[in-house]
């Protein structure tokens, strides 16, 4: 049976949330504009993982209304389910919506969900807002290292050499993926203390950093 925007409109109705959340799989088959139409009905729905597959797809699918996505993304900021949330922040990142960095910022501040935390700050750098530089050497703090990893990449994305003065304490950090995030942020930015960060980092015990490092310094 053949996928058309109307059997997809009638998965979608379905009081079956796996034949909605088929639908919503459905929908990357269909022509973009017909997808972001139907998407929003799923975006809608009373099942989070429902909303959650929906969210995700506007990483791609809003492009084809970038204001309409953006008062739909600043909804699902708010929506009762984390996921959702989080789900909502990547997608937002993906698009560069700058308009709803107050709500991300706001979110990060009242969210006690480690996950929407981190797609928040992993979705700054994507943004390209310099309004998240604060907020990112707030995360640089958190005792999760993921979070800082996350951090740091982002602070390197940003393209903000303002950055370079908060990332290189981390060049003795003992977890070597932070220290080879590091060289990929720094590759990004400049300053009197980069260059002389990564010839050290191309001495690193790991390899990986090593190796990513004089890579850079060869660009």
């Amino acid at each position: 049976m053949s996928i058309t925007p109307e059997s997809v409109g009638t998965l979608l109705e379905s009081p079956d949330f796996g034949d909605r959340l088929r639908a919503v799989n459905q929908i990357r088959q269909l022509e973009p504009a017909i997808g972001f139409q139907l998407i929003q009905i799923a975006i809608q729905d009373s099942n989070p993982r429902v909303r959650y597959a929906a969210v995700s797809q506007l990483s791609t699918l809003g492009q084809q209304n970038l204001s309409q996505t953006t008062t739909l993304l600043r909804d699902r900021l708010h929506d009762s389910d984390s996921d959702v949330q989080a789900a909502a922040a990547d997608s937002a990142g993906a698009l560069k919506l700058t308009a709803v960095f107050d709500e991300l910022q706001q979110l990060y501040h009242t969210s006690s969900e480690w996950l929407v935390k981190f797609s928040i700050v992993a979705a700054l750098g994507e943004l390209g807002d310099q309004r998240a530089l604060s907020l990112l050497e707030e995360a640089l703090k958190s005792d999760n290292e993921l979070m800082q990893t996350a951090a740091i990449g982002s602070l390197g994305e940003l393209g903000d050499d303002r950055a370079v003065t908060l990332i290189l304490p981390f060049l003795s950090n003992p977890d070597w993926q932070i220290r080879y995030r590091l060289v990929q942020a720094l590759s990004r930015l400049n300053g009197p203390s980069v260059r002389s960060a990564l010839e050290a980092l191309a001495q690193d015990d790991v390899a990986q950093v090593a190796q990513e490092a004089q890579n850079v310094l060869k660009q």
